[in-house]
């Protein structure tokens, strides 16, 4: 691009073509990553690496510490994980957000990394790139169960014992808000899996299965 030239502004639509188009411009061999092993610093070397590929081409705002996620003016945050595991963490900000979701998309990249030592480097693959929806980023056994429950005519008792059982994160009274929040609007079905932890813990397999069968998981290498 000539310099220049203004750069167009990003937006989601772009994200998720740029997110396919990334991938050759990517390539195979990483000798940086020989003989790593932390999935978070191979994570952060691909988001970098993106965000590099995006900031050449569109003007955008990047995530920062107070923002918490990569793209805020999108509202897309953005993982890179391993197929082995396919997971992360996020900040926990609500015991809402196991129901409700989120409250932004994700687009996750999904690799597979292998060293070649007699190559002096290591091969990075990616296997599947998701961006899941907003409104499909709450837990899937949490929002499945609710859905069931308010199908079968159950009221707030029952609602408040299941997230008892599930454990949703806080204390009574905060179980006994949801439950009437719950009511009030029932939540969508959500398809990740969402741990409890001092962050939220985030597994990405069932949206892997689902990208390009279910509405709001879209598989962008299709």
């Amino acid at each position: 691009m000539n310099p220049l030239q203004k750069k167009p502004r990003l937006t989601v639509e772009l994200l998720k073509r740029e997110a396919k188009s990334f991938i050759p411009a990517f390539g195979k061999s990483h000798p940086e990553l020989l003989g790593v092993t932390d999935g978070k610093k191979v994570g952060t070397y691909v988001e970098i690496k993106f965000n590099k590929y995006l900031q050449d081409r569109y003007d955008y705002e990047s995530g920062n510490a107070a923002s918490g996620i990569d793209f805020p003016e999108l509202g897309v945050d953005m993982k890179a994980t391993s197929i082995k595991q396919p997971q992360s963490s996020c900040p926990f900000k609500s015991e809402q957000q196991k129901i409700y979701g989120l409250g932004y998309h994700v687009l996750v990249f999904v690799y597979e990394k292998n060293d070649d030592p007699q190559a002096k480097t290591a091969y990075l693959e990616f296997k599947h790139v998701v961006f899941v929806n907003e409104e499909q980023t709450a837990d899937w056994q949490a929002t499945k169960g609710i859905t069931d429950i308010l199908a079968r005519d159950g009221n707030k008792d029952d609602i408040v014992a299941f997230l008892e059982e599930r454990m949703i994160p806080g204390d009574e009274i905060i179980r006994d808000r949801l439950a009437d929040a719950i009511l009030k609007k029932p939540p969508q079905i959500g398809f990740l899996t969402i741990s409890n932890a001092l962050q939220w813990r985030l597994q990405y397999t069932r949206v892997i299965t689902l990208a390009g069968k279910q509405v709001g998981v879209e598989n962008l290498l299709a």
